[in-house]
């Protein structure tokens, strides 16, 4: 098992993982609509850095997508006594496009140059797993400490937005003009966004009651299509299945699912959650303060949620009025209270990937 003990998020929304905490439960978004931008064609909603925001972020040498990760990772050490230098330390990064505007620039390289700003020699990981790889890079840590390779692991993730990104998922007809609407019968596609988030691991023997714990973890990839979801959310419910084996189901807060709010993925979430009989379980989705963060995703969300229970709340579903599914999800455009602290972080992504981690405290 291991234990959360550090986190941050930078977001448009603020530098800090309780900024960012607050300016959600308070229902706030930096969601926009641009048209125009970047000489995109069509018009579509993000949540992307100001320019002011970028004056203080960027950092002298290094790309957008490098700058925001130095700044969430420094963060988050600061919380620790970590030794960022020691081989006894783990760096993985997760991205799903990193420096799509240098495409001279591979991932793997900007992992070095990060892992150099802060003297750590050991090789740092790169997962580039679509848009579980927040997830997935959480769960490559979670083995690795568990196995005994390392005691601590530095997780952190990002994404920044371009042309290139926009009109890919354009291309699919996933992109809403306007502010996305998880799980909604009016949805009609994504909104895409921009941050960065890191969490720092520690092996653990046990729960001590004072951390959150990284309890099951999952990943499976159902291979059905290259960009379309399974009709019956096999992976998405294999993953559940394996992460909720000998747990008592009435003993979680909620169900954080990816709801990106387009037509396939929040359907074929409803039959997942609805096929491990889940369906009672309170549900959320974030997509609506933040737009779909990729390879920040995965990291970001866990952050917010185990935020929130430390608050005793359920955050809300920002966006959502009525449901627009085939099956029964308990969700909420409201915040609502809870005593209980352990969720599951569930998240797929293109090529049929899927993963789930369930959280305790």
């Amino acid at each position: 098992m291991i234990q959360l003990i550090a986190d941050n998020i930078i977001s448009p929304l603020g530098f800090t993982s309780e900024e960012n905490y607050q300016e959600v439960k308070a229902g706030n978004s930096c969601l926009c609509r641009y048209e125009g931008k970047w000489d995109v064609p069509q018009p579509f909603t993000a949540s992307l850095f100001s320019d002011e925001q970028w004056g203080t972020l960027l950092i002298d040498g290094y790309s957008r997508y490098e700058s925001v990760l130095i700044h969430s990772i420094s963060k988050a050490l600061k919380q620790t006594s970590v030794d960022i230098t020691s081989d006894r330390v783990l760096m993985v990064f997760s991205s799903t496009k990193g420096n799509i505007e240098n495409q001279e620039s591979e991932l793997g390289q900007s992992a070095r140059r990060v892992a150099d700003y802060f003297h750590h020699a050991a090789q740092p990981i790169t997962v580039c797993n679509a848009c579980i790889s927040g997830l997935s890079a959480q769960i490559m840590a979670k083995r690795a400490l568990e196995a005994g390779h390392y005691d601590y692991a530095i997780v952190a993730g990002a994404e920044v937005q371009s042309k290139f990104i926009v009109s890919g998922f354009q291309s699919f007809k996933a992109v809403s003009a306007d502010e996305c609407r998880p799980f909604d019968i009016e949805r009609i596609g994504l909104n895409l966004g921009e941050a960065a988030a890191c969490v720092i691991y520690q092996r653990s023997e046990g729960f001590d009651g004072k951390h959150w714990n990284a309890v099951n973890a999952a990943m499976r990839n159902d291979a059905y299509h290259i960009s379309a979801p399974s009709k019956n959310g096999e992976g998405c419910f294999l993953t559940l299945q394996q992460v909720l084996k000998n747990v008592d189901v009435n003993e979680l807060a909620f169900l954080n699912v990816h709801g990106t709010s387009t037509m396939y993925n929040d359907e074929m979430e409803a039959k997942a959650i609805s096929r491990a009989g889940l369906s009672e379980i309170p549900a959320n989705s974030l997509k609506g303060y933040y737009g779909h963060t990729m390879g920040a995703a995965g990291i970001l969300e866990v952050i917010l949620s185990m935020h929130s229970l430390d608050d005793h709340t359920i955050l809300g579903t920002r966006g959502f009025e009525e449901l627009g599914v085939s099956q029964k999800v308990n969700i909420s455009s409201e915040n609502r209270k809870t005593d209980k602290f352990s969720f599951v972080k569930m998240i797929s992504g293109f090529g049929g990937c899927n993963a789930s981690v369930f959280f305790k405290k």
